[in-house]
């Protein structure tokens, strides 16, 4: 009955509908230039509700279910919503339509108490994990318990966040560490750890910041007095001015310190500059700006200054002294494709003569800086042309002698270098004979030079002694093949000069000076010319001794290279090219110079030379049965090079043969141990006088006496070479966990890892006689190296053993502990004039490294106890 009443109703309203729809008519044209006049009101108008959602809500879940009344959605097992930019994962969602909220929260354990897995949310990439979760997604406003949310090199785990928008958050009872291992879950206890109460995080598409009020140190969940009234930790992957916190203490010597206090100022995207300095309540001051730029793909350098006093002792006291230092450094490279045509670079080290030695920071003791002689400045401008066959480098450069207390310098220093070129055309396009293979290589270099000290620099007395030199090389040489198997070359060399200082020379018995011979410096434009030519044959012999089968030793090969040269040059000393000059010394002895003796184009040579020079290069391999060589045979060298040299000179009118050299090279033990070698022979017999150390050269020949030996032997050890590195993985089942993972231990738990070493051995002697009856002895072992005592433990140091004063020379020893989180580094000079030790313990993490570290040093004083 139901049925049929509802059926009837139906037809009813078909029926209705129906005639309704054929009751409507089609409007009809209306004719041209009537008027409507209707209105529609307000109250006809219909306006559509904004929807709650902005974005379509898409859901998905194990289980799904829903609630239509109270317009509630339920996901169970696998839950995920996304929304716009944000997605969220969880075990269990719930959605309140008419509040617009999503409550999202983490797997519970089997009573239902405890989370153990999160809630994972990602927004615009960011992921971020949580135990539960409110979001409304209409005011896009959030609050999370527990959350761990990832910043830069940290993470921040607060009991209680509220996200106010996208850029701020608020957060209660929170936590920051940048301990790797918590960051990557290997360890559920971070190391150490900040803690505040409240903490807001500020987020920009640029940038982001945490803005804390007081916040404590926790050491191994341990809190520690080090405590700070508010923090602000910047991440951002650009860069941002800010303080640089300094370290503090006392010292007796010194007093109060504060050590790298200073500040960091971004300029623009290219440029940044630093400004630190160190104060201390006894005087002693140093300021460090330092500028560094950047160009990609253009350039790159940096600026760098220190300036400083060091005050020692009281005032007043004998042992008061004060003293200024300075020290001026810019390095500037230029990428080698930014212009090809023309290159620029700078490398400038200028510092006053006691910077090293007399400077508070330890740092250039322990890297040897104290140790140098000489610092080398150079500027240099390169430019290259793309059709002229010339390269012109303009060079300044400035060289200072710490020992003397004086200073080259060459400014301007300009040379023109034309490409090599042939002289003549190749008829075939094969070049062949002496005259086809002529080459030309020539070039001109200008050069201002003077030496002068710290205090004559860019002063009228440094420019009255600058000297201004122009010189011009030019080289012809060829070569060609005679008789298949020896190589002929000829050579000639034309030197022109000019300068505008000459040398007059004079003995005066009034002068002042103990010698009384006066050099008078003219100022004069002046030149020379002088020529020498070569001609040389050289080839190539080899020789081989075989060994009986059987034999550990399979065969000698010796690869010969002798080569025979003859040199001339006119003299160039006599008075007709006026190049020399004679003066009567003391006794009245007519003595020769040169106007040109200490200018800055040199001297042209005197006498005339004919000197027929030979050279014996050879190569020594050996072959050898190895078993480890998949041949069978492995080749030694004996002697990478063995060289015999020296000249005979026929215009020579005494000692017209030449100290004989021999000078060797080679190396063993698969190519670690090197050995360097050089022996200088005399080849003429020397006479000493009675009482007297200095020796007469005699026109004898056949004396063959050292006049100099020199060898060098260098060896580096290793872990490696001493036996194949263990694999632990294979060899070892169990295996430590968090801190302990890269031990392996066996059976009886004893732990096993790769304890890795490097020592480096090197022994230098030399010995010098010349004339001298005794000669000079230089012989010196130095070592350096580190160990791994644990994968955790570094030592490493270096020494130089005197073995002629039976002394320590420069040792210096350090250890290292990687503390997880902190880093500790120990560095100490025990021996020499400079005895000092560097304590250093710091957060490895960038963000935290200037704020959170401990340093302590000692105070360099000469002959002061350790």
């Amino acid at each position: 009955m139901a049925k049929t009443v509802l059926k009837n109703i139906l037809q009813i309203l078909i029926i209705l509908i129906f005639n309704n729809f054929l009751a409507q008519k089609t409007p009809e044209k209306l004719p041209k230039n009537t008027v409507i006049n209707d209105t529609i009101s307000k109250k006809d108008t219909i306006v559509a509700k904004k929807e709650s959602l902005d974005d379509v809500l898409m859901t998905k879940a194990d289980n799904i279910r829903r609630d239509f009344p109270k317009k509630m959605i339920y996901l169970n097992q696998k839950a995920q919503v996304k929304y716009q930019d944000m997605q969220i994962d969880a075990d269990y969602i719930s959605i309140d339509e008419q509040k617009n909220l999503i409550y999202a929260r983490g797997k519970q354990d089997s009573l239902g108490k405890k989370i153990i897995e999160p809630v994972l949310t990602t927004q615009a990439g960011k992921k971020y994990e949580t135990d539960q979760f409110n979001y409304n997604y209409k005011t896009r406003q959030a609050i999370a318990y527990n959350a761990r949310t990832e910043e830069s090199e940290g993470v921040i785990i607060a009991n209680k966040t509220k996200k106010y928008n996208d850029s701020v958050f608020a957060m209660r009872h929170a936590l920051y560490t940048t301990d790797e291992y918590f960051l990557k879950k290997k360890d559920t206890a971070a190391d150490y750890h900040l803690l505040a109460s409240n903490i807001k995080l500020v987020k920009t598409k640029e940038k982001s910041q945490i803005i804390t009020g007081p916040i404590q140190m926790y050491i191994e969940q341990v809190p520690t007095p080090l405590i700070m009234p508010f923090a602000i930790l910047p991440f951002s992957s650009k860069r941002s001015a800010g303080i640089l916190i300094p370290s503090f203490g006392e010292r007796q010597d010194v007093g109060f310190f504060l050590n790298g206090i200073g500040y960091y100022q971004p300029i623009g995207d290219h440029f940044d500059m630093k400004v630190l300095a160190d104060i201390y309540t006894k005087g002693s001051w140093n300021v460090r700006p330092e500028m560094n730029y950047v160009k990609k793909y253009r350039y790159s350098g940096n600026f760098t200054a220190d300036i400083g006093t060091t005050i020692r002792g009281i005032k007043g006291l004998d042992d008061y002294s004060r003293s200024s230092t300075y020290r001026i450094a810019w390095r500037h490279t230029q990428d080698t494709k930014a212009n090809p045509f023309l290159t620029f670079s700078a490398s400038v080290d200028i510092v006053s003569n006691k910077f090293y030695n007399n400077t508070i920071n330890n740092n250039y003791i322990f890297n040897q800086n104290v140790l140098n002689t000489q610092q080398n400045s150079t500027v240099t401008v390169t430019k290259r042309f793309l059709k002229l066959p010339a390269t012109v480098t303009a060079t300044a450069s400035y060289s200072q002698n710490f020992a003397t207390g004086l200073a080259d310098l060459r400014l301007p220093q300009m040379n023109v270098a034309i490409n090599q070129f042939y002289l003549f055309k190749s008829k075939t396009g094969v070049r062949q004979g002496l005259l086809e293979n002529i080459t030309v290589n020539t070039g001109l270099n200008l050069t201002n030079f003077v030496t002068t000290n710290e205090g004559e620099l860019f002063t009228k007395a440094m420019w009255d002694k600058l000297q201004t030199g122009l010189t011009n090389n030019i080289t012809l040489g060829t070569n060609t093949t005679v008789a298949k198997y020896f190589t002929f070359s000829l050579g000639t060399t034309i030197n022109n000069a000019l300068t505008t200082k000459t040398l007059t020379r004079y003995y005066d018995p009034l002068s002042n000076n103990s010698n009384k011979v006066v050099d008078q410096v003219n100022k004069q434009i002046a030149g020379y010319s002088y020529f020498s030519s070569t001609a040389s044959l050289q080839t190539t012999l080899y020789g081989m001794l075989n060994f009986k089968k059987g034999s550990a030793i399979e065969a000698i090969r010796h690869m010969m290279t002798p080569s025979i040269g003859f040199t001339y040059s006119p003299d160039f000393g006599k008075p007709g090219f006026g190049y020399y000059k004679n003066y009567y010394d003391a006794n009245g002895a007519l003595t020769p110079y040169s106007i040109f003796d200490g200018g800055i184009v040199g001297s042209p040579t005197s006498g005339m030379q004919g000197s027929l020079g030979f050279n014996i290069g050879n190569n020594i391999e050996m072959k050898v049965k190895s078993k480890k060589d998949s041949t069978g045979v492995k080749k030694i060298k004996i002697f990478e090079s063995l060289n015999l040299s020296g000249s005979y000179n026929f215009a020579a009118k005494d000692h017209p043969w030449s100290i004989f050299s021999i000078n060797g090279q080679s190396s063993f033990f698969e190519n670690k141990l090197s050995v360097n070698t050089n022996l200088s022979l005399d080849p003429y017999k020397i006479l000493f006088v009675p009482g007297s150390d200095t020796g007469i050269r005699t026109e004898r020949f056949g004396g063959f006496s050292v006049q100099g030996f020199n060898i060098q032997v260098s060896y580096p050890l290793s872990s490696e070479i001493f036996g194949a590195k263990t694999d632990y993985a294979k060899k070892y089942q169990s295996k430590g966990e968090i801190r302990n993972e890269n031990y392996y231990f066996d059976d009886d738990h004893y732990a096993h890892f790769d304890q890795a070493w490097t020592l480096n051995v090197n022994a230098n002697y030399a010995y010098s006689k010349n004339l001298s009856r005794f000669g000079t002895k230089i012989a010196s072992v130095g070592l350096d190296g580190s160990i791994k005592l644990t994968p955790y433990w570094n030592i490493n140091g270096s020494t130089h053993y005197d073995m002629i004063t039976k002394q320590l020379a420069y040792t210096r020893i350090g250890f290292s502990r990687d503390q997880r989180s902190f880093t500790i580094n120990f560095n100490w000079v025990p021996f020499g004039q400079y005895k000092v030790y560097d304590f250093f313990i710091g957060i490895k993490a960038n963000i935290l490294s200037d704020a959170l570290k401990y340093k302590d040093r000692s105070f360099t004083q000469p002959n002061a106890p350790f």
